[in-house]
C-alpha cells in the first residue's frame, strides 16, 4: 500500500488555500480521498515532503502544525491498516478501505505477534548467521507451545509481568528448561520485541525489565594429552578418522565449527589461513597454522575432500561421541545445571559431552596452559567479550596452582 498527499492547485479558493488530496495506491486501484480540514496556499506547500512548511518570519501563521499533525495521523492510521490486513492475510477492496478510513475504531493488531515473529525470522536470514536463524526458530516454536499448553494469548499487548511469571512457570515446572536456556529465550523474545517497537508494531516497552541472566557453566575441554591421544589414535574406520581430523583441526586452529565448513581450498596458505568469520562477520581474518593443522591439511591436499572433509553439524555431533568413545576418553565429568533453584547434576564420561563446540574450548584452553600470551591468543580467536574469555583464563590458572601443590608445595 503507498499513500500520497497532493495540493489541489485545479481547487484554489478566494485566499489563496487549496485542499489536500490523499491518494492510496493498493491492491491494483486507487483511492482519492480529501484530507478534511487541511488547506494549503501553494508557497506554504512542500511537494517533496507531502507537509506545510512553516512561514517565515514575515509571514502570517498558516497552521502547518494543526495540519500536519493530522497528516501525520492520517498516514499512521493507513500503516497501520496496511500491518493489518498483511498480517491478516486480508485481500482489500476499496470499500473495505474506504470503511477503515472512515471508522473512529481502532484496529487491534492482537493476532500479529506469531505472523510477526516469522516475518522477524525471514528478515533475519539477510544478516544474521544460519545458527541465530536456527535459533530464533526453535524459540518461536517455544513460544507458540507454551500458549498452546497455557492458553495465554501471544499478544503484543500481554508480553507483560503476568507473562514473564507464566512463562516462568511453564518453563521450570512443566519443561523443566534449565536457566541458561531460559535466559536465551528471553533474550530472543527481547531482541524481537525491540525489533518490532522499532517498526511501531506495538508501543509496549514492558519487556524491557525482564530479567534472566545467564549462569557460568563448567568449559568441557580435552586436555593436552587427551587431545594427543584422539590426534595419533589409528582409526580402522575411514569415517571415524574423517571426524577425528575435522575435530582436531578446530581444536589446533579455534575455528568454528561453521568457519571450518565454509573453508576453500583458497583460504590456505603455506603458514596461515584467511578467512571471513562468519558469526562475527570479521574480514580477512588470520590464524597462523602449527604443525598439527599443516599435517592434518596436507592429508587431504589434492583429494576429494581439500581442504577438509565436511558434515552437517548435527551428523557430525552425533559421530564424534562414537570417536571419542574409541578413544577412551572416558574422564568422569560432572555438569551442574540450574532449573529455577533447583540443582542438577550429572556426572558422565567426558566423551558422552565432546560436541564441535569444545573443539574451540580446548584451543582456547590448552593455548593459556602452553603459555600463549592472552592478547596474542585473542587476535587468533577474535574473542571480544572479556566475560566469556576470562573462564579460560580462570581454568588454566586454577591447573598452574594445582601444578604447584603437587610439586614444590608437596610434603
Amino acid at each position: 500500500m503507498q499513500v500520497t498527499f497532493h495540493l489541489r492547485k485545479d481547487k484554489i479558493g478566494k485566499g489563496g488555500l487549496a485542499p489536500i488530496r490523499m491518494v492510496v495506491a493498493s491492491n491494483g486501484f486507487k483511492i482519492f480521498k480529501a484530507v478534511k480540514n487541511v488547506k494549503s496556499s501553494v508557497s506554504s506547500w512542500d511537494k517533496k515532503k507531502e507537509r506545510l512548511r512553516s512561514p517565515k518570519a514575515n509571514e502570517a501563521y498558516n497552521n502547518h502544525i494543526e495540519y500536519n499533525k493530522i497528516i501525520d495521523d492520517l498516514e499512521s492510521k493507513l500503516k497501520t491498516l496496511n500491518r493489518y490486513i498483511l498480517l491478516n492475510e486480508i485481500v482489500p477492496d476499496k470499500a473495505y478501505i474506504l470503511d477503515k478510513l472512515n471508522s473512529d475504531s481502532k484496529m487491534e493488531l492482537t493476532h500479529s505477534f506469531i505472523p510477526s515473529f516469522n516475518e522477524f525470522i525471514e528478515l533475519g536470514k539477510l544478516t544474521k548467521a544460519e545458527r541465530t536463524v536456527k535459533s530464533y526458530t526453535t524459540a518461536k516454536n517455544f513460544f507458540e507451545n507454551f500458549e498452546k499448553s497455557t492458553g495465554y494469548s501471544l499478544r503484543f499487548e500481554s508480553i507483560t509481568n503476568e507473562f514473564f511469571e507464566k512463562f516462568q512457570e511453564y518453563c521450570f515446572t512443566v519443561k523443566n528448561t534449565k536457566n541458561n536456556y531460559f535466559a536465551r529465550l528471553v533474550t530472543t523474545l527481547k531482541t524481537f520485541m525491540k525489533w518490532s517497537l522499532e517498526r511501531d508494531y506495538h508501543s509496549n516497552i514492558s519487556f524491557l525489565k525482564f530479567k534472566a541472566p545467564e549462569e557460568e557453566i563448567e568449559v568441557i575441554y580435552l586436555t593436552y594429552e587427551e587431545l594427543m591421544s584422539l590426534y595419533n589414535f589409528e582409526f580402522d574406520n575411514e569415517s571415524f578418522s574423517r571426524i577425528r581430523d575435522m575435530y582436531c583441526f578446530a581444536c589446533f586452529t579455534g575455528l568454528r565449527f561453521s568457519d571450518i565448513r565454509n573453508l576453500k581450498a583458497s583460504n590456505v596458505y603455506e603458514n596461515e589461513i584467511k578467512i571471513n568469520i562468519q558469526k562475527t562477520k570479521t574480514v580477512d581474518h588470520t590464524i597462523p597454522l602449527n604443525s598439527f593443522a599443516k599435517a592434518i591439511l596436507a592429508k587431504y591436499k589434492d583429494t576429494l575432500y581439500e581442504p577438509l572433509p565436511v558434515i552437517s553439524s548435527q551428523g557430525f555431533n552425533k559421530k564424534i561421541k562414537k570417536v571419542c568413545e574409541k578413544v577412551k576418553i572416558n574422564t568422569p565429568t560432572t555438569t551442574t545445571r540450574f532449573v529455577g533453584s533447583r540443582k542438577v547434576e550429572h556426572t558422565l564420561p567426558k566423551w558422552k559431552l565432546i560436541t564441535s563446540h569444545t573443539a574451540r574450548k580446548t584451543f582456547v584452553t590448552n593455548s593459556l596452559i602452553l603459555g600463549m600470551k592472552i592478547p596474542v591468543l585473542k587476535s587468533i580467536t577474535g574473542h571480544k567479550k572479556e566475560q566469556s574469555f576470562r573462564r579460560y583464563v580462570n581454568i588454566s590458572e586454577s591447573l598452574k596452582r594445582s601444578e604447584m601443590d603437587s610439586t614444590w608445595d608437596k610434603k
